[in-house]
């Protein structure tokens, strides 16, 4: 299958110029040669689905799709694709996003052609992260970033560039749609790779904490909730246990877990205790830790007393937890030389 309908720059006739360049926007002169040049862009991405998923009565040819591929990275439909992603129409970024989905796990010999291409174009990863900036494609360029994502040397690339510090913005947006959106991006890049994950949270932990305590403090609850969750989940993974012992020595996160602590919604609580409980279970804990605790004894015990998570067999075990913090909070409440 020829990409020429999506190249601006390789014309073939005098006819097709008028309808190739109008995917240029630099170039559009008329509306009704870009409507045209759209339509017909349309109209083969509809051909390329079927071609990757069958019409119901033929099945997808696997020579046909690896050929596909190729083609795709030889003429550079890939960059195109997300480059001209903002002036598709609907259906048409319908069928670009399940068709990115196949490709990019369409293997020729042991390569996989595409993710080798967006390898050698890092930049279109910052191109796709950017689309969150635009909410009519800002769900579409979400689905294609996870798809990415699934490789290991795709996401790492993401984690960091200068573009990963925009979904600290991404997911606060007044859009709750792409704010949503743009937060699941971001809870893939963070828990998809545990290796890497660690690796770059070792590398950059001052900004990346920094950054994240901003979440965890924010005034949007469902940013606040999310983001506890979402630390809860990635910080106690084995592969971060190191980071996780230098967050536990921290005194302004020990701080915010204890205002997190007493927020008023029962799930920011149940999140916050999880990691509450790795501050004060930790055997080295700094002196103002310990002040902290001694000072809050009583409300820390009552305020824990209260707290469950409501789901039968889980709070058994949840219980036992804080049977353990109870008494860990009383012993230390009881230690000589403690400013109070």
């Amino acid at each position: 299958m020829s990409f020429s309908f999506f190249r601006p720059s390789r014309p073939k006739t005098p006819q097709e110029l008028d309808s190739l360049a109008a995917l240029d926007t630099k170039t559009v002169v008329e509306v009704k040669a870009l409507e045209k040049a759209l339509e017909e862009v349309e109209k083969n991405f509809q051909t390329i689905r079927c071609m990757l998923s069958g019409d119901g009565e033929v099945e997808p040819n696997p020579e046909q799709i690896s050929q596909l591929a190729l083609e795709v990275c030889k003429e550079d439909v890939i960059a195109l694709i997300i480059l001209n992603l903002h002036i598709l129409g609907w259906e048409t970024r319908k069928d670009i996003v399940y068709c990115w989905s196949i490709l990019l796990k369409q293997k020729v010999g042991s390569t996989y052609c595409c993710i080798e291409y967006i390898e050698n174009h890092f930049d279109l990863l910052d191109s796709l992260v950017i689309c969150y900036d635009n909410k009519e494609i800002a769900v579409n360029s979400g689905n294609m970033l996870r798809e990415c994502i699934k490789f290991p040397t795709l996401a790492k690339y993401i984690l960091e560039s200068a573009s990963f510090e925009l979904f600290f913005k991404f997911v606060e947006l007044p859009n709750f749609d792409v704010a949503s959106d743009a937060f699941t991006t971001f809870k893939d890049l963070l828990t998809k790779h545990g290796d890497i994950v660690a690796e770059y949270l070792d590398g950059h932990y001052n900004e990346f904490f920094t950054l994240y305590e901003k979440l965890l403090t924010s005034s949007n609850y469902v940013t606040r909730r999310q983001s506890v969750k979402l630390l809860s989940e990635f910080l106690l993974e084995p592969p971060n246990s190191h980071i996780m012992k230098r967050y536990i020595l921290e005194v302004r996160y020990f701080k915010v877990m204890m205002m997190l602590l007493k927020d008023t919604s029962k799930n920011i609580q149940i999140s916050a205790f999880h990691i509450f409980k790795v501050f004060v279970a930790n055997p080295n804990k700094p002196r103002e830790v310990k002040v902290i605790l001694a000072k809050n004894h009583e409300k820390l015990v009552s305020l824990l007393h209260d707290l469950s998570t409501g789901k039968g067999a889980d709070d058994e075990q949840f219980d036992e937890e804080k049977e353990l913090i109870i008494k860990e909070i009383d012993r230390v409440s009881r230690l000589p030389n403690l400013e109070h």
